[in-house]
């Protein structure tokens, strides 16, 4: 990514404010969702299993950071290893920047090797909402419980340059690795931050 590109980005970094309608701690909100290969798809189908819900944009330079480096493709692949369901969803709506058709979705997925689970457009951002998702990417990691036990930033530095991904802490990886020990979420919520979802 060339400066000119940083620069942009970082001028349009968008950190939310630490509030959302899902909760640390309470029992993560029921969807059900058509994804981007036509099957329904619902949290209830994870019952048992760890779930990742990542908010997807692939205009947004913040989560090109992740893909373009193959960070977030290797997350995923330690997520599938570890037995937790990665689920990827694009709230953007109809003619907003980063909406997905769902042959566009799986064009992209192709391109970047995604390793999700499965790509859930969420045009009406009812999921999105219910999560309280501000920002791609956006994180929320359920144990098999069904309850949320981590949410916000994919790490600790605001930025755009892949160069800052090995300087960062990735909360992400953190939290599956508490889990994993059967431990509290060390840093159970981050501030989220990028590109501001597209409602």
């Amino acid at each position: 990514m060339n400066r000119l590109m940083i620069a942009l980005a970082a001028s349009t970094v968008i950190i939310a404010p630490a509030m959302a309608a899902a909760v640390v701690g309470q029992p993560a909100p029921a969807f059900t969702a058509v994804d981007s290969n036509g099957r329904s798809v619902s949290l209830s189908d994870f019952r048992g299993k760890p779930v990742i819900l990542e908010w997807h944009n692939p205009e947004c330079p913040f989560v090109q950071k992740f893909y373009s480096s193959g960070e977030m493709q290797k997350l995923q692949a330690e997520a599938k290893k570890q037995g937790i369901v990665w689920l990827t969803i694009n709230s953007g709506a109809p003619g907003k920047q980063g909406h997905l058709s769902p042959a566009e979705a799986n064009a992209n997925i192709r391109g970047i090797g995604m390793q999700s689970a499965a790509y859930l457009p969420d045009p009406t951002g009812e999921i999105g909402r219910a999560y309280g998702a501000r920002t791609t990417p956006h994180m929320f990691l359920i144990d098999p419980k069904g309850t949320l036990i981590f949410a916000g930033g994919i790490d600790s530095i605001p930025s755009a340059d892949p160069a800052d991904i090995g300087k960062a802490e990735n909360f992400v990886r953190l939290a599956m690795a508490d889990m994993n020990a059967g431990k509290a979420v060390g840093t159970p919520t981050s501030r989220p931050y990028g590109c501001s979802v597209k409602y």
